[in-house]
């Protein structure tokens, strides 16, 4: 550092001491952003694994009303008709489920961007043609 007034730096090092300076502030920005992307990586884990556990507490939930509905219905008929009521209503269920689910998949599939890709060949032929 120049202690007197006619010490001060050349061009060429005052050059070096600015770029030194933004490398350094280029260094505090990687490791803020490394920070706060361990930090949002740490609770985005801590949020799917509360959700996995809400899912196996709610699992056991729907087993626990089926098997509530299943001796409500026992109370007017003997328990394997229950049980076989219940069972009936959960394939027919879980059918419709999967029927629709199907549904789903095939009016999504071929996963290609149909009108992105006509468009695209458009562009193209009209750039081809000169327009």
């Amino acid at each position: 550092m120049p202690t007197h007034v006619g010490d001060r730096p050349g061009v060429g090092e005052a050059a070096k001491e600015v770029a030194e300076r933004a490398r350094s502030i280029v260094r505090l920005e990687l490791q803020l952003a490394a920070a706060e992307l361990k930090q949002k990586t740490a609770s985005i884990a801590i949020g799917i694994g509360l959700l996995v556990a809400a899912t196996v507490f709610a699992l056991f939930l729907l087993a626990f009303i089926l098997a509530t509905i299943t001796a409500g219905i026992a109370t007017a008929v003997d328990p394997w008709l229950a049980l076989l009521i219940m069972v009936g209503v959960l394939v027919l269920v879980t059918a419709g489920l999967a029927a629709f689910g199907i549904a789903m998949i095939r009016k999504g599939a071929p996963v290609v961007p149909e009108q992105a890709l006509e468009e695209a060949r458009l562009t193209a032929e009209a750039v081809k043609n000169g327009h």
